[in-house]
């Protein structure tokens, strides 16, 4: 092995291989040891730890150079989490940059967003498609290398990213979403004589991630259901943004995760063979435990004007860059990576490949012998549905009884989990009122009735992580998941909804019923009325309010068969009339438009109701006896956007401007349609919903009387 700097590797061999040549006072860590090497294996692994440390060195300036270059940045976790980056990428995960879509590559998740250099570094050393030159545009427009990783979409298409990460504690979070997709393929896909999933699940995150409640309640979820293909990889360097982590925390972090029923370790993460050997041993451990790893680093670890304080979290450091690049043996020339760094990874790619292409000899025999099985496994991963338009034909006619959305909903999704095989959903403790249980389609999980081959998943009362776990499912790429609660709920968790729609995640849905005031008797804690037009102002996702069963029918098929975004379900608690004046057929076709005329003007046009959810039973009913009326149902404004302007002016003619709009919630968003709306500007009261209604205005009645009011 030939390194560039010989000085680096004895340096690091010297100082028990961290990579340094001089340390900063040292820290007490209660690590767990490395085992003493067999005389046989030393001079091999001597010779792979050194060339981990020097390509450890080499990734910090690849950071260091990015971050000064862009005057932006945080360069403490890159420089402090190095030997863990060098661990990961050189020798403890399976991947395959020239096919970064492998389905059983390892998954890396980085939780800490904020340190992306960390990431795209590690990506461009391990040989992925992400060149010197797009590390120098770090931060730039245009560039592969956004301020925070992203998830390949529209926007950005960088190779090697599997989660958009930022917000802290999501990433975390998805990564059990992640483990729990894993674990469902290899309970449905494997077979006695051919094991296709086997991967693991990392993630690197700080204290600002477990600071944050949605980590602890994701936490919870993976040790109660023993996902012990998940390991959390923890940066523990005392330090926040504001204040050392001291000010603000006092837990002992490993005794939590130990009561969760998690493995935990307590490392140098400074230490190369500590960490090797405590990450094999974590992927090693298949006893139904998630693995938390506690790396004790220093933040900034090589610029000594900064690591250890909260100074070294952000660009502080900059123009202490060239000292630093220096003290640990890197040449003047920027963005410098030896040739015996690349020649390690070459290495390192040689021996992935050899798993790789053992695999697909494994995959081409499964798929031999179980081909049925597999063109529903390859079906899933290129996310192959029938056309929407096939869908629906394919779901019975619901029938012209009154009845609530979400009961029209639960009967839909037993259609689509036949249609869409990988169609899988959950509730955060309500199934029983969101109606969205899979008949027939098991529970997932471990113990009870439980298997990792079920569709039903119980969350439990944890809104935020539910939410963070349907978009780790989502970026696995195989399954298509939902999860339900009560719309007013949805609070809880809307930042993995907006995450999802600036991800373009097609994958995921949620179902969220008790829509209104209609609620009733609960009052206005569970009575949502800025709610829905709250989701609607979320860029690229779709919001669906369904006025009778037919429409449900075309809300479902529309959040399967989207592939570019999230859709959210808006169901009703209370029965709504069906509009059987209309075919079933024609309704379908009509809200996969998202808005179409559900009552024509049987004279000249004077007058255009709009209305959505169970509002159109109210603006039909008041439009009965108004030859001139049109009735628009719109159940989803941004699909009915993404319609041709010819459509758009076939249901909404500009030659019309006298219009009224009619929800059970906020008004304004209406405004963009109507010049007059009849909403719910303020919260509801407790009472029977059919009385909340009435008296907020909610009748065909009280429609009629402010369109008696209009020029």
């Amino acid at each position: 092995m030939k390194f560039s700097t010989l000085a680096i590797a004895g340096a690091a061999i010297a100082a028990g291989v961290e990579g340094f040549t001089a340390a900063p006072a040292a820290r007490s860590f209660g690590v767990r040891q490395a085992a003493p090497l067999k005389m046989a294996e030393a001079a091999t692994e001597v010779d792979k730890m050194a060339a981990l440390a020097t390509a450890a060195n080499e990734a910090r300036g690849l950071a260091m150079d990015s971050i000064a270059a862009a005057h932006s940045g945080h360069m403490g976790l890159p420089l402090g989490c190095a030997e863990v980056g060098a661990t990961l990428y050189g020798s403890q995960m399976q991947y395959n940059p020239k096919d970064t879509t492998w389905m059983n590559r390892d998954r890396f998740i980085l939780s800490a967003g904020h340190g992306s250099m960390f990431l795209y570094s590690w990506l461009n050393l391990a040989g992925f498609d992400l060149s010197i030159e797009e590390l120098k545009n770090f931060r730039q427009h245009h560039s592969q290398t956004p301020g925070h990783p992203e998830f390949p979409n529209s926007e950005h298409t960088t190779p090697g990213i599997e989660c958009t990460t930022g917000p802290l504690g999501a990433g975390v979070s998805n990564a059990v979403g992640f483990a729990v997709s894993e674990k469902m393929a290899a309970a449905r896909y494997n077979t006695a004589d051919h094991t296709i999933f086997d991967h693991h699940v990392f993630a690197l995150a700080g204290d600002g991630c477990f600071q944050e409640g949605v980590s602890a309640e994701a936490a919870q979820f993976a040790a109660h259901e023993k996902l012990d293909n998940l390991i959390i990889l923890y940066d523990s360097n005392e330090v926040t943004l504001d204040k050392m982590a001291e000010y603000t925390q006092s837990e002992d972090i490993l005794k939590r995760y130990d009561a969760y029923g998690w493995e935990t370790y307590d490392i140098d993460g400074h230490d190369l063979a500590a960490v090797e050997e405590t990450i094999a041993a974590a992927k090693a451990s298949n006893n139904g435990k998630p693995k938390f790893i506690k790396c004790n680093t220093i933040i900034g670890k090589g610029m000594e004007e900064t690591e250890g304080t909260n100074a070294a979290h952000g660009e502080a450091g900059v123009p202490y860059v060239d000292k630093a690049r220096a003290s640990i043996g890197l040449p003047e020339e920027k963005w410098y990576v030896s040739e015996g760094t690349r020649d390690f990874f070459n290495g390192v790619q040689e021996k992935n490949q050899k798993i790789y292409g053992d695999w697909q000899a494994t995959y081409a025999a499964w798929k031999e012998a179980n081909a049925d099985l597999a063109k529903e496994l390859e079906d899933a991963v290129n996310d192959n549905v029938m056309p929407a338009d096939d869908m629906i034909a394919a779901i019975p006619e619901m029938g012209g009884d009154a009845e609530a959305t979400r009961v029209s909903g639960f009967k839909v999704i037993q259609d689509i989990a036949k249609l869409v095989p990988n169609y899988i959903s959950g509730s955060a403790d309500l199934h029983g009122s969101t109606r969205n249980y899979i008949n027939d389609g098991g529970n997932f999980g471990a113990g009870f009735d439980k298997s990792y081959a079920g569709k039903n998943l119980y969350f439990g009362i944890r809104e935020h992580a539910m939410g963070a776990i349907l978009n780790g499912i989502a970026y696995h790429g195989i399954f298509k998941a939902s999860g339900s609660t009560f719309l007013v709920f949805v609070d809880y968790f809307r930042p993995t909804i907006r995450v999802a729609s600036l991800a373009e995640l097609g994958r995921v849905s949620y179902i969220l019923t008790h829509d209104s005031i209609g609620v009733g008797e609960d009052g206005p804690t569970h009575q949502p009325v800025e709610t829905v037009s709250g989701l609607r102002v979320i860029p690229n996702l779709d919001v669906f309010r369904p006025a009778d069963a037919e429409e449900t029918v075309a809300a479902y098929v529309s959040s399967v068969t989207r592939s570019d975004g999230p859709t959210a379900l808006i169901l009703s608690r209370q029965n709504l009339v069906q509009n059987v004046d209309m075919p079933a057929m024609e309704r379908r076709a009509g809200s996969l438009k998202g808005a179409y005329v559900a009552k024509k003007e049987t004279a000249d046009l004077d007058l255009i109701i709009l209305a959505t959810g169970s509002e159109v039973q109210h603006a039909l009913e008041a439009a009965k006896d108004m030859p001139g009326a049109r009735v628009v149902s719109m159940p989803c404004m941004e699909l009915y956007e993404r319609q041709s302007d010819d459509y758009k002016e076939s249901v909404l003619p500009s030659t019309c401007t006298k219009r009224i709009a009619m929800e059970a919630g906020v008004s304004a968003p209406w405004y963009k349609y109507a010049s007059k709306v009849v909403g719910v500007d303020r919260f509801g009261f407790s009472a029977p919903g059919d009385i909340v209604m009435k008296e907020l205005g909610m009748s065909a009645e009280n429609l009629a009387s402010e369109i008696s009011t209009m020029n």
